[in-house]
């Protein structure tokens, strides 16, 4: 079984749809170490060795947050910056994370059909996210396609939600198929590479 630690970063959670409904699907997911990142450091006082520490104890890293001007919230971000330091995650003796895995879970308020040189925002969702996935590569980490939710601010979240609780399920139980969830674009709740199992 692989060892899943979910980071959940959203500002606002009280007046989240999606992320909120994917949170509470998350923690119904039996031996996933889900972390609130806001809940855990309102002062945005991070606790780097002991965030590296609990990185060392999972095989994959999973991502969750909405995307806020064409990246991650804040606090997401410094997190990212602080423990993913030089020596730790990259460069000189920075292997600490190498063959493990990264994944990201994305909402935006956008429709897909937004996306992409025809769209308003001018650019595939994967643009936009090619900095998280250099990380990844930069600490020797596998990459995934992202799970995302478009037009995150309409419609019944529910099928997402149970979709993302599935992945997680997948993930921790051997069952995604790593391959094609790398060489995807991107994963919805229907359609996750899932084997029977």
């Amino acid at each position: 079984m692989a060892r899943i630690l979910h980071i959940f970063a959203h500002p606002g959670l009280a007046s989240s749809q999606i992320n909120a409904a994917m949170w509470h699907a998350a923690c119904r997911v039996e031996g996933i170490t889900s972390v609130d990142l806001y809940a855990e450091n309102p002062r945005y006082e991070i606790d780097v060795a002991a965030q590296q520490d609990r990185l060392e104890t999972h095989d994959v890293l999973l991502l969750q947050f909405p995307m806020f001007w064409y990246s991650a919230p804040a606090l997401l971000k410094e997190w990212i910056d602080l423990v993913l330091s030089r020596g730790f995650a990259y460069g000189a003796g920075g292997d600490r994370l190498a063959g493990r895995t990264m994944q990201l879970a994305v909402s935006t308020s956008a429709p897909a059909e937004a996306f992409g040189p025809d769209g308003y925002q001018n650019f595939p969702l994967r643009t936009f996210l090619t900095p998280f996935e250099q990380t990844a590569r930069l600490c020797g980490m596998r990459f995934l396609a992202p799970y995302v939710r478009h037009d995150a601010l309409h419609g019944d979240g529910s099928a997402h939600a149970q979709g993302f609780a599935r992945l997680l399920a997948g993930l921790r139980d051997g069952r995604l198929d790593m391959d094609r969830a790398q060489a995807a674009d991107a994963l919805f709740h229907d359609t996750l590479p899932l084997r029977e199992g």
